[in-house]
């Protein structure tokens, strides 16, 4: 299709769009603490689940969407996305119940599973090349853009009472808006008869790396409220702003992701992993510290707005056009597993290890395991197997 550049703005701007509902993910991360307080029956696995429950449910989605996209126009699924982002982040204004609270952060992982698995879809579907590479690194920057207003305004209206944060999901209903005037409905994918949507090695490698990616990278973001120390602590303000920067890192990366990519060349995915190996040492020994913090956010953020969208171009490139929608339904449910079991996994390995749960000792758990497989795709890459 050929596209002019009015078209090539609305549909950066679609993208823009889909990526804020994926940055809503994130819209109770800096109120984490004072929700704790609020719920003291819920446990601290639980109310980081807020983040990550989500996850669970957008694995399913996911899946679906790379097969409903031959029934249903990606339009169509992405407009019904930001319905649902709007309107299941305002159901827990209905009642102060943490479980109406986690039943409608789980219900959001309808919206957050088409969002993640479509927009690179649409990516793919309107850009080749280098200009896919540059867009998907916009798309990357606009996921970090959507994660800064999301968790640096939310924090800042929870410092009003936690419950004020949830405001932030009217961006659920002003993405749905910007993707019905935006986006092009180009129908449903057609395939040629007998062609199968087939995925190959790469996808699955590509998979197996994002579990691990987001199992140990998403601990930033469940763990950093509770983490403060100090005269930080308990600051929705402080953890929010952190968060902000973690995103607004991703932001910078995802600007520049074509430029660091020719410069690390095969080697940017555990490149990508070690950033986050830095950044997570530098949250876990200064707490206290709000600039070492911050340079801690910065490292973390380019950790992700390095690995997913070269992630995302990997497994584009992978298969045939046709399949694309399956292949990046396939490492959205690999980046969703390991968000969703990344509480349970780590706190438990810490309460073994350790003998207590404490964010310093998750933090170096997720140090070890990214650094670990870091060095493992690194040898593997050297001896040609991935």
């Amino acid at each position: 299709m050929k596209l002019s550049k009015t078209d090539k703005i609305k549909i950066i701007i679609t993208i823009v769009a889909i990526s804020f509902i994926q940055g809503l993910q994130f819209c109770v991360s800096p109120v984490l603490g004072p929700i704790q307080k609020h719920f003291p029956e819920a446990g601290v696995s639980m109310v980081q689940m807020l983040v990550t429950a989500p996850t669970l449910l957008s694995i399913v989605v996911a899946l679906i969407s790379g097969a409903l996209v031959m029934k249903i126009s990606k339009k169509k699924l992405l407009v019904f996305a930001g319905l649902v982002a709007g309107v299941t982040g305002f159901l827990p204004f209905l009642a102060d119940s943490f479980w109406l609270l986690f039943a409608s952060r789980a219900l959001y992982g309808i919206s957050l599973g088409l969002a993640i698995a479509l927009n690179t879809a649409v990516v793919a579907e309107f850009f080749e090349g280098d200009e896919r590479v540059a867009v998907m690194g916009i798309q990357a920057a606009s996921v970090g853009a959507g994660m800064v207003v999301v968790t640096t305004v939310g924090g800042f209206l929870g410092g009003f009472g936690f419950e004020k944060s949830y405001f932030i999901n009217s961006i659920g209903f002003i993405s749905m808006l910007l993707i019905a005037f935006c986006l092009p409905d180009t129908g449903t994918v057609k395939t040629e008869q007998g062609e199968k949507l087939e995925m190959t090695p790469r996808v699955w490698t590509m998979t197996l790396l994002g579990a691990l990616e987001m199992l140990f990278l998403i601990t930033f973001s469940t763990n950093i409220a509770m983490h403060l120390g100090g005269s930080l602590a308990g600051s929705t303000v402080v953890s929010g702003n952190l968060t902000g920067v973690f995103s607004g890192a991703q932001i910078v990366m995802g600007l520049i992701l074509g430029t660091v990519t020719k410069a690390t060349k095969k080697y940017t995915l555990p490149i990508a992993m070690l950033s986050f190996s830095v950044g997570g040492l530098l949250v876990m020994l200064f707490p206290a510290n709000y600039g070492m913090l911050i340079a801690g956010a910065v490292f973390c953020g380019f950790s992700q707005g390095m690995f997913i969208p070269t992630a995302m171009v990997e497994v584009s490139n992978a298969v045939k056009p046709a399949a694309t929608a399956m292949a990046a339904a396939c490492l959205t449910c690999g980046n969703c597993f390991g968000q969703f079991i990344s509480p349970t996994v780590l706190n438990t390995a810490s309460k073994l290890i350790f003998g207590e749960t404490a964010t310093s000792h998750v933090y170096l758990l997720a140090v070890i395991g990214m650094t670990a497989a870091a060095a493992a795709v690194i040898l593997c890459t050297k001896k040609k197997l991935v």
